[in-house]
């Protein structure tokens, strides 16, 4: 049961409401005022249906307009209701007839979009959003009514849920290929539209979806003006296309309401910054994905490489070039079907792209490693480096730049912390970063070895074989390169080289003597054998002629020098041979061996190859028929049967008779060994110590066999080769391994 003193305080509030809606008028008037006023303001705000065409009336309608009532007397109404305190509550009965009405703008929404999902037609959008404004602007409350802002910010907030609400997902499909339209037309176009978009509050619901327009368009430009794009920098003229026809378009949502050129480059400050951002990204990362080929087409692509530079500063994606280029080498040219001159030169070109992208040398770092490892294991990377080194470049791709200025070799770069001008390793750089930091392309690449002597040894090799190679006695292209070298190498290390160039001095002069006391047709080279690399030696015997030439030459040399003998290698030089046949003369320079079968087969006809091996003395049965095969290819010998020759000493018709193939007809270099086979050669030796170590003490670690090996008379090998040597006998099944333990195999 209520109190009195509860039923005195509702009585006092229910007195309080009628006096307030009453306005203290005598009986009722205040209220019978009240009420008319509200049911005007009811029906001024009541929203109206759009879709009902101007013959259909209902007799509500017909009411209001028989009595409607002019604008003073609808804003006399509000300010009545406003006065007596229930504007609140006239708003929520207005919103709740919305609510009801909301089912109107569903159906249509619906019939618009099913429209669109069947023609992909973006004008069906443009005219839904039209119909939607339509709707928008005819429900709102009127502002001239002086109901203040809260019920029009009340109205728009409860339109937009509604309308998010019953947008289907096809929309914003829709809505992006409008916003796609307004971008790639001039900027008057469709500057109706944002408006529209504003007051339905498109633009700060699909504020990502406008923006994504934005990257799409830059990225879809940038792809199609740069790709493959590398000889001059575009970055300037990407700038311009920005200024021109993406920052006039941005004016629209993200300037809106801008009174002058001020606010407007302050309001679009943030949004500008994320577009020139992107633009970076975009060639940056179009730029990464070409990295490869645009380090194939250094110096040409040296423009893409200036753009490149300048997208990193902006966008930082280091990370992602190393990544990227060491992934692309990986596939591309770090396997077996690359050919180690190539490999070399993209490594070259790599050093040059990446000091343009990164001059203190932290990318080149990272992305050489894998490549200097990858060629570190390759045998014929020594010999490449240095045939580039002697200028052996004559097919144009040396990897030696002849605008380079000669220099020694430059050593590792000290750490010197008191140099005012020391500056600290950059953030990204690794542990290892200042004792290999990049100096020149020479320098770089002697450096992928851990000692130059590999290299000396080298260069004293393949300098061998070009002087054997010289046929006119001109070696002035060879004193220049050991000149060079001596820049670079420095003098102590090319003594033996001068020794070389010296012996042949030396053998012009000898040959010129011995020719003064007795003419010879024989001119041999005559070496110092303790100062040239190991040259490949043969059982070859010359028969005939040759033999009596070697025999006189040698005694006039012993007359000459008495104190030296001669050691013949017949397997190298070459033989210029003039055969006198019944019908014609054949004229033929030829390596020794072809020399040597075609005089045995002056004493007869015909020889079978095991005959003519046997007069020559230990040859492979392979170069044998080789050397045979040389003079049929030459029409001088024919096959009758397998293995069995006769000489034609009358041409006969070989246009039926396959020849056999003979070899290239460029000369090759003299047979010496190279540096790995002499290493390979020398390690043999050490092969029963390792292989007692083995047998007595079980499986060792790498390091424990060197520490042993040491002991042995003239063991001077480092680790590495070592392993080197390790692994060919792994693979040749003396040995196995795992986990580091080497032991041998069963």
């Amino acid at each position: 049961m209520a109190t009195d003193a509860l039923r005195a305080q509702v009585a006092a509030k229910w007195q309080e409401s009628f006096n307030r809606l009453n306005r203290s008028e005598p009986g009722i008037t205040g209220l019978m005022s009240f009420s008319e006023a509200w049911n005007i303001a009811i029906e001024a705000l009541r929203p109206k249906d759009l879709s009902i065409s101007p013959t259909d009336t209902t007799s509500s309608l017909q009411r209001w307009n028989a009595v409607k009532p002019s604008k003073q007397q609808v804003r006399n109404a509000f300010a009545l209701v406003n006065q007596c305190r229930k504007l609140p509550h006239l708003l929520e009965v207005f919103l709740e007839e919305m609510r009801k009405k909301q089912p109107l703008i569903t159906r249509e929404v619906i019939m618009y979009m099913e429209s669109y999902e069947s023609t992909n037609d973006v004008q069906i959008v443009t005219k839904l959003i039209g119909r939607l404004v339509e709707w928008y602007e005819a429900w709102m409350p009127n502002p001239e009514l002086g109901l203040g802002p809260i019920p029009t910010t009340t109205y728009t907030a409860s339109f937009h849920t509604f309308l998010f609400s019953i947008l289907p997902p096809t929309f914003s499909a829709g809505f992006k290929a409008l916003v796609e339209t307004t971008i790639r037309s001039p900027p008057h176009t469709f500057s109706h539209l944002w408006p529209i978009f504003e007051s339905l509050g498109l633009i700060d619901r699909y504020e990502t979806l406008i923006a994504s327009v934005g990257y799409e368009f830059i990225e879809a430009h940038v792809k199609e003006t740069c790709q493959q794009r590398w000889g001059q920098p575009l970055l300037p003229q990407l700038r311009t296309w920005m200024a021109d026809t993406v920052v006039p378009w941005m004016l629209s949502p993200y300037a809106r309401g801008a009174k002058n050129v001020d606010e407007a480059k302050v309001m679009m400050q943030g949004v500008g910054s994320r577009f020139d951002f992107h633009m970076h990204k975009t060639l940056c990362d179009l730029r990464t994905s070409e990295i490869f080929g645009i380090i194939v087409d250094y110096p040409d692509s040296t423009g893409a490489l200036q753009d490149l530079k300048e997208c990193m500063n902006r966008v930082d994606q280091r990370s992602d070039l190393v990544h990227a280029l060491r992934q692309t080498n990986k596939r591309r040219l770090l396997h077996p079907g690359a050919d180690t001159k190539d490999i070399l030169a993209q490594y070259v070109s790599t050093i040059k792209c990446l000091r343009v992208i990164d001059p203190p040398g932290v990318l080149l770092y990272k992305v050489a490693d894998p490549i200097r490892r990858y060629l570190r294991e390759r045998p014929d990377t020594i010999r490449c480096i240095v045939a580039s080194l002697v200028g052996d470049g004559e097919s144009g791709d040396s990897l030696v730049d002849d605008n380079e200025p000669i220099q020694p070799l430059q050593q590792p770069d000290v750490e010197n912390y008191t140099d005012p001008e020391w500056n600290p390793e950059p953030i990204d750089a690794g542990p290892d970063f200042r004792a290999n930091k990049p100096s020149d392309v020479i320098s770089t690449l002697v450096s992928i070895y851990d000692s130059k002597d590999l290299f000396i040894k080298e260069l004293q090799v393949l300098l061998a074989q070009r002087l054997l190679a010289v046929t006119d006695g001109n070696y002035d292209r060879e004193r220049r390169n050991v000149e060079i070298l001596k820049i670079r190498f420095g003098e102590p290390a090319l003594q033996v080289c001068e020794v070389m160039l010296k012996d042949m001095d030396d053998s012009r002069r000898t040959d010129q003597h011995v020719q003064s006391q007795k003419t010879s047709d024989m001119h041999p080279t005559i070496i110092s054998r303790h100062f040239w690399p190991t040259l490949e030696t043969s059982d070859l015997k010359m028969p005939g002629q040759f033999k009596a030439l070697q025999e006189r030459y040698a005694k006039e040399y012993s007359v000459f020098k008495p104190d030296k003998y001669l050691k013949w290698l017949p397997n190298l030089g070459r033989v210029h041979l003039e055969l006198e046949l019944e019908d014609r003369t054949v004229d033929a320079d030829v390596p020794p061996l072809e020399a040597a079968f075609i005089e045995l087969f002056s004493e007869k006809d015909v020889w079978a190859v095991d005959d003519l091996m046997s007069k020559v003395g230990t040859v492979p049965r392979s170069a044998a028929l080789k050397a045979l095969g040389t003079w049929v290819d030459l029409h001088v010998l024919t096959e009758d049967s397998e293995g069995v020759f006769r000489l034609l000493n009358v041409t006969e018709d070989t246009g039926a008779r396959a020849p056999v193939p003979r070899p290239g007809a460029e000369e090759e270099l003299p047979s010496i060994m190279s540096v790995q086979q002499q290493q390979a050669e020398q390690m043999k030796v050490y092969w029963k110590f390792v292989e007692g170590m083995l047998t007595n003490l079980g499986a060792l670690s790498l390091d424990r066999i060197q520490t042993m090996l040491k002991i042995a008379p003239g063991y001077d090998r480092t680790i590495e080769q070592l392993a080197g040597f390790m692994e060919a006998a792994r693979r040749e099944g003396h040995v196995s391994v795992k986990d580091g333990m080497w032991k041998l195999a069963r």
